[in-house]
């Protein structure tokens, strides 16, 4: 179906929120398991532009998609080579959503792209919200800067309710069954753009998640970024 069609269907699960079902993965054994045609679940191949992010908690090991989110990856890449995420922090942490970063300073309002200007979205059919997924933090349409968010849903199938809501709304089978499995946040599809995907150290995305926070979901002990390396596979 056309993309304009699907993102007006998406009002129809917009505020559905994603829970696991009681045969989902125990805490501490975090890995998606997803047997699936969809790109962005497969392992990196030769030629694939790849991160490792290494946090106070341990290494995140991230694939990237310029074919697909060629501004947002551009961005990312530019910034981590140039040290701007060194020594920053995740800022900002909801258990069973996301954990986000990419803020110099620390606050929900800082930094800015590569190019010193916000930057437009870039919505693709073969990127989503599925677990594990890095995508651009924004505060409206078009407004990218260097904030990004990893998604940190409820791992396990979702609930049947919201996978039929998925299904009336017409989304593309392949999806819906790859959100079965992996889970995520399709409520935040063609909203925010997706331009990565952790293949290695979802775990440790996980224990960040859990971490204790105050009254504006910012950890109570700061969990770092210490590095971002960027890297192509042989």
């Amino acid at each position: 179906m056309k993309k304009t069609l699907k993102t007006l269907l998406l009002t129809v699960i917009c505020t559905v929120f994603m829970t696991a079902c009681s045969g989902g993965v125990s805490l501490g054994s975090e890995k998606l398991n997803v047997k699936t045609s969809e790109i962005q679940l497969q392992q990196p191949q030769s030629g694939d532009t790849v991160v490792t992010i290494t946090t106070s908690e341990g290494e995140i090991k991230v694939v990237l998609f310029p074919e697909y989110a060629p501004k947002a990856v551009q961005n990312f890449v530019s910034l981590a080579e140039n040290g701007y995420y060194d020594n920053t922090v995740f800022h900002r942490v909801i258990a069973d959503f996301i954990i986000q970063g990419g803020s110099p300073d620390g606050t929900p309002g800082g930094g800015t792209s590569c190019w010193g200007l916000e930057f437009e979205d870039e919505f693709s059919d073969f990127l989503h919200h599925y677990n594990g997924a890095l995508a651009m933090a924004n505060h409206g349409a078009d407004t990218n800067g260097s904030q990004f968010y990893f998604v940190t849903a409820p791992l396990g199938k979702m609930d049947d309710a919201t996978v039929a809501r998925m299904e009336a709304a017409g989304w593309d089978a392949e999806v819906v069954s790859a959100y079965k499995e992996a889970g995520g946040m399709p409520r935040l599809d063609y909203r925010y753009t997706v331009f990565g995907q952790i293949y290695d150290g979802l775990n440790v995305a996980y224990k960040i998640s859990r971490a204790e926070t105050n009254e504006s979901d910012r950890p109570v002990k700061d969990i770092t970024v210490q590095s971002v390396v960027v890297s192509v596979i042989e």
